[in-house]
């Protein structure tokens, strides 16, 4: 594999940096446990969720046996009732790029959360201030229609959203209105080096990947840990947590059968998987990065 760098005008003064990432069940963790032990790196996650305390088996954090004494950073940094925005994730990960470096460690970022990422690299959309009578406006709106919405402004945008995540949809559409076009990036970010290592496997084997990790979430209790979020954080936080969350809440208010599970989570990871990949080949193109193999292991 030919690595990808992103060489900036001031790479004089540019840290080095190492981006892992890849579809849900790749084996990101995997790969970025074994290129810290061969290189001397530590982990910054790039992944939404795992920022939470307690959502251990829907995020699929690894156990300390995987993480084999690599020192992970932003997992387990908030409560589930607090919000955890892109903005902080710059802010966490440019302080921690500089700590690890400073170190003599290479940074090494992996996760799944592409906007993390885009955030990090490409700058933050500019500071916009919340709408309240917008909000109110937008209320009887289905996902679907607000979803339509951002698409006819903001294509680019549309994409990369969980249709199903009702704040974000509404946060964009508000960004949108406020700004009457999508606003330039702000940056707020040092300058990187960076080298990317993309994993992409092939769909059939991504899709055995996914059921298997799927059966084992729910044998390892999944439904217990979403019962004990949909009873502490309510259905309105719970479904902002995740699909797996989403759906399992479902069931647990009498919408679908437990058999019926495996297969709507299946289906659903399955869709989730497909916009990732297509985010991966954009990445690649844009990029002329080399398809990394797939490394056996978590996410």
């Amino acid at each position: 594999m030919i690595p990808s760098r992103s060489m900036d005008a001031k790479s004089q003064t540019s840290l080095d940096i190492l981006c892992i990432t890849g579809p849900t069940a790749s084996g990101k963790t995997a790969r970025a446990v074994a290129e810290a032990l061969a290189r001397g790196g530590e982990v910054i996650s790039v992944d939404s969720r795992q920022v939470y305390r307690h959502l251990d088996i829907g995020t699929e954090k690894a156990n300390k046996t995987e993480l084999r004494g690599v020192p992970h950073h932003l997992i387990d940094i908030r409560e589930p009732t607090e919000v955890y925005s892109a903005g902080d994730f710059v802010d966490d990960a440019s302080r921690l790029i500089a700590e690890i470096s400073a170190r003599g460690k290479l940074p090494i970022l992996a996760g799944g959360t592409h906007f993390y990422f885009d955030a990090l690299l490409n700058g933050l959309p500019v500071a916009t201030d919340p709408n309240d009578a917008l909000r109110s406006a937008l209320e009887p709106l289905t996902n679907e229609e607000l979803l339509a919405r951002i698409a006819a402004a903001d294509p680019r945008r549309a994409q990369e959203l969980d249709p199903r995540n009702r704040r974000r949809l509404v946060r964009a559409l508000e960004i949108i209105s406020a700004h009457g076009s999508v606003p330039s990036r702000t940056t707020r970010t040092a300058h990187y080096r960076t080298e990317w290592i993309v994993i992409d496997p092939p769909l059939l084997q991504l899709r055995e990947r996914i059921d298997a990790r799927l059966a084992q979430a729910l044998g390892r209790g999944l439904i217990h840990e979403t019962a004990w979020a949909r009873d502490t954080l309510g259905d309105a936080r719970l479904n902002e947590l995740g699909l797996e969350y989403r759906v399992v809440g479902e069931f647990l208010r009498g919408e679908r059968s437990e058999a019926s599970l495996l297969p709507a989570l299946s289906a659903k990871l399955w869709q989730y998987a497909r916009r990732q990949k297509a985010w991966l080949r954009k990445l690649r193109d844009e990029h002329a990065i080399a398809e990394a193999p797939s490394h056996p292991g978590r996410n």
